[in-house]
């Protein structure tokens, strides 16, 4: 008899529960910190490429040199500049895939047909005197500019989740006015 309210005693204590807890609790934790990191790294690369995106569109849309007319650069500076800014934040424009969503704006000279779009080495979309606007009267000019685009792979490492190795295309497009 003595020998059982012994047991029923040792029984009775917590000793062991918060291990038994935080051998719960920890992984579930483990993972949302894990989530937070991953998705805050998808979320640079999106914030990085948008802007090299609006930096690339920027330089297309300004002419070269204020004494040589109105000379637009040739796609091989925007690509340089676009990817300059991708290999600062340690991203490599080689990854780039082709663009599956390429724009098709209209043309500023012909605002009937599309304008002409090339593509750099690295696969990233410039189309160059295009129509910004659609001028819905006549007190608001029609506005051409540039619009530069690209997509960029990521993939997430969340073990155990359904998430763990999904690669997503995450895309940019940016747009700039052309001065005169």
């Amino acid at each position: 008899m003595l020998n059982i309210k012994r047991i029923a005693r040792r029984l009775e204590s917590s000793e062991g529960v918060e291990i038994a807890e935080a051998a719960l609790v920890l992984p579930l934790v483990f993972m949302i910190l894990l989530g937070i990191v991953w998705f805050g790294r998808a979320f640079n690369i999106y914030s990085t490429i948008t802007q090299a995106a609006q930096q690339g569109a920027i330089t297309a849309a300004r002419a070269s040199c204020a004494t040589c007319g109105n000379n637009f650069p040739v796609a091989g500076i925007v690509d340089n500049v676009v990817s300059a800014l991708m290999q600062s934040s340690s991203l490599d424009p080689a990854q780039i895939p082709a663009n599956s969503n390429p724009p098709a704006p209209l043309s500023c000279v012909n605002p009937t047909t599309l304008a002409s779009c090339t593509t750099t080495s690295h696969k990233i979309t410039i189309c160059q005197q295009v129509l910004l606007n659609s001028p819905a009267s006549a007190t608001q000019p029609a506005q051409c500019g540039t619009i530069v685009s690209f997509q960029y792979p990521f993939q997430f490492y969340l073990p155990f989740t359904s998430l763990n190795m999904q690669k997503i295309i995450l895309s940019a497009q940016a747009q700039s006015r052309m001065e005169n």
